[in-house]
């Protein structure tokens, strides 16, 4: 957690029904989320309005403010290695959610992660970690050796090793023509809302090589993968992590006991 925040008060109006949580405005942190693809964006987006329901009453929500700079401007960067370029498109989109109000700023894109370090000292609010996400739901599950999936800058880049070092859980990766190929899938396929069976089999045939290897569970580490990936046939558990950075932001933005019921419920459930 970021810091400290009020519990909220519960109701027992007929309403929402008994245990229920209801919220004055003033109360839910304001979240900002500094997008980089459309597809990952819209899904954290609707992850965070669905689940806040049950917990808030029907059709309520937090505040949420999306700003993003076009993929094809982080691209450039990205394929020139330039993370303090990226870094300065992500630190851009804090400055104009703080503007209007966002309290924090979550980032449901895996690969800019990289540049996270040179962004947060100067950013006018604080950020959540998407792989600190993972890793603590891979500790509450039990998971010691994550499968890495996601962009080829994801997979040979630092964000999950280090992060999940700290948290004492081994990770490993696919062999480089299957990174090419997921990569490919990722740039070609899905960020373009292009979901095809071909691509859904071959996901499962890399994560069971993975799962020979000794992985316990799949990081879905492109926040466009769970669009692809099905859990109920998947080779190894699954930790979806656009999906986990939303209840984070979740937990942040409203805090209390209700935090309990969002870690009870499995992804295969929801």
């Amino acid at each position: 957690m970021l810091c400290p925040y009020r519990k909220p008060e519960v109701l027992t109006t007929p309403d929402y029904g008994s245990g229920l949580i209801s919220w004055r405005e003033n109360m839910a942190k304001h979240i900002g989320i500094a997008a980089c693809s459309a597809e990952g964006a819209a899904l954290c987006y609707r992850t965070l309005c669905s689940e806040a329901a049950e917990l808030m009453g029907e059709h309520m929500h937090p505040e949420v403010s999306m700003h993003t700079h076009p993929l094809g401007e982080y691209m450039v960067h990205i394929r020139s290695g330039n993370w303090p370029e990226v870094g300065k498109l992500m630190l851009s989109s804090a400055k104009k959610l703080a503007a209007i109000g966002a309290e924090f700023v979550i980032c449901p894109d895996n690969t800019i992660h990289q540049a996270f370090d040179l962004v947060i000292a100067d950013s006018p609010i604080p950020w959540l970690h998407i792989a600190e996400a993972v890793g603590r739901e891979a500790k509450r599950r039990g998971l010691g050796t994550l499968a890495i999936t996601g962009t080829k800058y994801l997979m040979t880049g630092p964000v999950y090793p280090d992060t999940l070092g700290k948290l004492d859980v081994a990770c490993q990766i696919p062999d480089e023509p299957d990174r090419e190929r997921i990569d490919t899938i990722i740039f070609k396929e899905l960020v373009n809302g292009v979901i095809t069976e071909d691509s859904r089999v071959y996901f499962n045939t890399v994560i069971q090589k993975l799962k020979d290897r000794g992985c316990d569970g799949v990081v879905l580490g492109c926040t466009e993968i769970p669009l692809l990936v099905d859990t109920s046939d998947c080779p190894l558990p699954t930790l979806d992590s656009t999906r986990l950075l939303a209840r984070a932001a979740l937990r942040e933005a409203l805090g209390g006991d209700h935090n309990k019921h969002l870690n009870a419920t499995p992804d295969s459930a929801r």
